[in-house]
């Protein structure tokens, strides 16, 4: 139990680094230049892979990225400390009134769709739920695996925290706006809540598609599995749009570039091979 735990926090740590570090790559800092990124841990793993191979052919220009949420990047964009700000749900119309007035033009540029599916722990003998018993379980009314056809042990819920896209999304899809539970855990990022739920065998949490691994056990909705097909039809019933926020008033040079190398061929073939579903 103990190498387990040290093995999970080793994990944990791995990941919060990889988020929070900023990626630079190329010459040295003095002759590079420079494009900040911040915001959403879901289109978090788009922009690594589209760095990587954007600094191949522009090797001059220094990426930093920041996983901090969508609510954060976007705040940091409005208040002029970012040139990018992704985000997994659309701003919000006192957000684009607060960048009207610090004379922000902002623009809107949808780079992937994504799929929030629910994951359980591996041994949990439950494959599918509702949208209704989502809800359920989420707002509080069920409270027991039994009652949606699994053991007889309380429900662990594991949630995203109120400052991410995927919370929000979630909070609107699945619960209609109703409170998550009080008692619910809530994490900073999508490897978090994968971390909370493969270490609990009672716990329930949800995460983008990009995120899935075979640490947790992804249950079906509605009976539909989240493929990308059924993702890209919109058959699949929590499917979202992921986007990049920028300054129009500054978008031009390495952040314009940046911005087209996602949107072009090679950026959607990424979007694809980061599990997310491309554009185009």
């Amino acid at each position: 139990m103990l190498l387990k735990h040290i093995k999970a926090s080793l994990m944990m740590l791995v990941a919060m680094l990889m988020v929070s570090a900023a990626v630079f790559t190329g010459t040295s800092m003095a002759q590079q230049q420079k494009v900040i990124i911040k915001g959403s841990t879901t289109v978090l793993p788009i922009t690594m892979k589209a760095i990587e191979a954007f600094n191949k052919t522009n090797p001059n220009v220094a990426i930093s990225v920041d996983g901090s949420g969508s609510g954060n990047g976007i705040k940091a964009l409005i208040e002029g400390n970012c040139d990018i700000a992704n985000s997994s749900r659309e701003m919000r119309n006192e957000e684009f009134a607060k960048a009207k007035a610090a004379n922000r033009k902002i623009k809107e540029i949808v780079v992937a769709y994504d799929m929030i599916v629910p994951v359980v722990h591996l041994s949990n003998t439950v494959k599918n739920l509702s949208m209704e018993q989502l809800k359920g379980i989420y707002d509080g009314t069920i409270k027991k695996w039994s009652e949606v056809g699994g053991e007889n042990a309380d429900i662990v819920v594991v949630s995203r925290d109120s400052s991410s896209g995927t919370y929000e999304f979630w909070h609107e899809a699945v619960l209609h706006k109703t409170n998550v539970r009080p008692d619910s855990l809530m994490q900073a990022s999508n490897g978090a809540v994968v971390n909370a739920v493969a270490n609990n065998r009672r716990a329930i949490g949800y995460i983008g598609f990009g995120y899935v691994n075979p640490r947790v056990k992804v249950l079906t909705v509605n009976n539909i599995v989240p493929t990308l097909a059924n993702g890209k039809s919109g058959k699949y019933p929590i499917s979202r749009k992921l986007y990049m926020y920028v300054d129009e008033n500054k978008f031009t040079g390495n952040v314009k570039s940046f911005a087209d190398f996602i949107l072009g061929n090679q950026g959607q073939k990424l979007v694809s091979e980061a599990g997310f579903i491309p554009v185009k």
